[in-house]
């Protein structure tokens, strides 16, 4: 069997994929900068290395304007790759969601869906592990979570599930020309998120709500480049205008189960001990 590629496969995802094929003994080739490949997205020389002898991939695209726009070159210079299962976002494409956060994302969509590849493309809602994998685990640290989504809600999801699903449909060619939408159980609004984590670490963490100017100028003050905090507030602008106040069912539709719960996974995230001090009892 030809490994699968992982593209980006130290990431939240890639990682959870990888996990995923060593239990079920199929193997796989990760690419980043440090692997024995040396891949990145924004040095094109290393791309046809990184391909050669690939059949399937699994595709997790930078964030941003010019990461997608890359993600998007890739894919067009992929000689030899037959099947690709692309990371997405919620929405993208759907009636009605106008947002310029979007247009990236459903640019790389039309490219692969137009690449003649055997594709599947996952559009997961929010991860609830950007609170303890990513830059949102410092908010939960210092007791705010200063975003600007206003009192708009999201399903968040916990990233094993997209792990499990991008699995299966990496793995069941039935998922070919399909788009999954994907998502945790409810939507919370931030206040809720804040009452959750503040329940399951045992700590007080309260949101406070950015106007999305405001927002920015953080994100630059602690050295996100200005694309990145851009596209980060375009982002919670779609929440902040309540557009993601939705369920999507591509989790029990895939897997035959039924997403994890936030509270679920807060708890046992705080049990780990990844946000510090003595985790709240879990009855």
């Amino acid at each position: 069997m030809t490994p699968i590629l992982i593209l980006s496969g130290k990431g939240k995802t890639g990682r959870r994929v990888a996990a995923q094929l060593d239990a079920r003994g199929v193997p796989y080739r990760l690419a980043s900068r440090s692997s024995e490949r040396r891949f990145d997205w924004y040095d094109e020389s290393t791309w046809a290395d990184t391909l050669r002898g690939a059949k399937t991939a699994y595709l997790a695209p930078p964030v941003g304007p010019t990461g997608l726009a890359q993600a998007g070159r890739f894919i067009q210079q992929a000689d030899g790759l037959r099947r690709v299962v692309l990371l997405s976002g919620r929405g993208v494409g759907s009636s009605g969601r106008d947002f310029a956060v979007y247009d990236g994302q459903l640019e790389l969509e039309s490219v692969v869906t137009a690449s003649g590849l055997d594709w599947t493309i996952v559009q997961p809602a929010w991860f609830a592990q950007g609170f303890s994998e990513d830059f949102l685990q410092y908010h939960v640290l210092a007791g705010e979570i200063r975003l600007s989504a206003g009192t708009g809600a999201e399903a968040w999801i916990d990233t094993n599930d997209v792990g499990d699903v991008m699995t299966t449909a990496l793995l069941d060619e039935s998922y070919v020309g399909q788009v999954l939408a994907i998502s945790g159980p409810r939507t919370l609004t931030m206040p809720e998120v804040a009452a959750e984590l503040t329940a399951a670490t045992g700590r007080p963490i309260r949101y406070v709500d950015l106007d999305p100017d405001s927002h920015v100028a953080e994100m630059l003050e602690q050295g996100v480049p200005q694309e990145d905090a851009e596209a980060v507030r375009d982002l919670f602008t779609v929440i902040r205008n309540h557009r993601s106040e939705y369920v999507s069912d591509g989790v029990e539709r895939v897997l035959g189960r039924p997403p994890r719960d936030f509270t679920d996974w807060a708890r046992e995230t705080a049990a780990s001990g990844v946000w510090g001090g003595p985790p709240a009892l879990i009855n």
